[in-house]
């Protein structure tokens, strides 16, 4: 699972740096979403049901994207 960084060593990133956090996070959401269901398709599992088992972790991620933004118009 994703470790989101320290509070400290985000309020230290750059704009440059914060963007690129957002970048591999959103490439990253996006890998387990495709791997997930490509996984599900040949376990022949709903893809509703596979999706809602990775919910959770999507949430997180979203939150920690959603916090990353923040961060990254309050440095501009």
């Amino acid at each position: 699972m994703f470790d989101v960084p320290e509070l400290k060593s985000l309020e230290l990133a750059t704009p440059e740096q914060l963007t690129e956090m957002i970048a591999d996070l959103e490439c990253y959401r996006e890998r387990i979403v495709s791997e997930t269901l490509a996984m599900a398709q040949k376990a022949k599992i709903m893809k509703s049901q596979a999706l809602a088992n990775l919910e959770p972790n999507l949430a997180k991620i979203d939150a920690t994207l959603e916090s990353l933004r923040q961060q990254k118009l309050n440095a501009d």
